[in-house]
């Protein structure tokens, strides 16, 4: 059984400062492709984008996980958009149940792939069959610029009729009961949406949420973040999310590599993870992303007046950084940035 004294950082901290938590869930992502390009997201999903989970490293990941948290590990299974490799995910999933892995807690869909009925109800059949406890459906203004309420409605429909209303679950229903037909929207309507449902539930803004709609929640300058640090953050992270080559990330902190499960387990991770001691996260967990601005500057950054927060700063630098094709391989994969640069 794992000890929070295993962890590095942990042991050698004196009694009464907050401690680094035990990993208890892994979201493992099997593509960046997504049928959507959605403004919010937080890994720069699309339809181009590319890698495809093996099924080795989402076993790997899970056991790993399960090593490290016990009876307590949780795993979700998403992307990118999984049910376009509905295969793959039937051949994880499968094998999951095969060597005793299961319960999934959950997968999560847009739902874009829910065009025909009798499709809904074999695939969900299959995913029940082997494991699955919830389906999670993500539709809100961003994913309704893709994929349309009658969709959504028909695998909602579907889905609760098999499975019950307690394990369908829509993010941000609301918007479901009384749907917003934005593609019919002009461009500067789209973003008043946008603006107001982002008001209403708050979004890290990291990702592509860093870029156009971040700007409009703009409101800080560097001055005013410079206290602003990311060790509680880390250590309070309940876990990570693995992405389909295999990067790990630390709770919603895309685009920061904390390691990879093909050369070192979840487990093993967890224990040597020191974030004060490591380069660029100790860097942001001891000074914030502030800490990253005087060598920015010296390279050339032009800093924003204003900032939408702490996240919005960290993921403009770490841009920045990678524009420039700087050697930390802490700051990737490409997947995770801006390419039309």
């Amino acid at each position: 059984m794992i000890d929070l004294r295993d962890n590095r950082y942990n042991r050698d901290l004196p009694r009464g400062r907050p401690q680094f938590r035990v990993w208890r869930y892994a979201g493992l992502m099997l593509s960046y492709q997504c049928n959507a390009s959605c403004r919010f997201c937080y890994y720069h999903c699309r339809p181009d984008a590319g890698g495809l989970m093996g099924v080795e490293i989402a076993i790997g990941a899970w056991e790993s996980l399960r090593r490290l948290a016990g009876n307590q590990a949780r795993v979700h299974l998403t992307g990118g958009e999984p049910f376009l490799f509905f295969d793959r995910l039937s051949e994880i999933v499968r094998e999951a149940h095969r060597v005793g892995l299961t319960p999934i807690e959950s997968i999560e869909t847009n739902g874009g792939w829910a065009t025909d009925e009798s499709i809904i109800r074999e695939r969900i059949e299959f995913l029940d069959r082997h494991g699955m406890d919830k389906l999670k459906i993500s539709w809100d203004p961003f994913h309704a610029e893709f994929v349309d309420a009658q969709t959504i409605r028909r695998l909602v429909d579907t889905t609760r009729e098999m499975l019950g209303s307690p394990r369908v679950l829509v993010r941000w229903e609301p918007y479901l009961l009384e749907p917003i037909d934005i593609q019919a929207f002009e461009s500067h309507n789209r973003h008043s949406v946008f603006q107001k449902t982002v008001t209403e539930h708050p979004i890290r803004f990291t990702g592509r949420a860093a870029g156009d709609l971040a700007e409009g929640f703009a409101s800080v300058s560097t001055d005013e973040l410079a206290s602003s640090r990311c060790l509680d953050s880390f250590l309070s992270a309940k876990g990570v999310h693995v992405d389909p080559f295999g990067n790990v990330f630390s709770g919603l902190c895309s685009g920061i590599v904390l390691g990879n499960i093909q050369h070192e387990g979840l487990d093993e991770m967890w224990k040597r993870f020191d974030p004060i001691g490591q380069d660029l996260v100790g860097r942001l967990c001891r000074e914030g992303p502030c800490g990253l601005l005087p060598e920015a500057l010296a390279e050339g950054y032009s800093p924003r007046p204003l900032y939408a927060g702490k996240c919005h700063l960290c993921t403009h630098l770490r841009q920045f950084f990678f524009d420039k094709g700087r050697d930390w391989s802490i700051i990737g994969p490409s997947d995770c940035y801006e390419q039309s640069r």
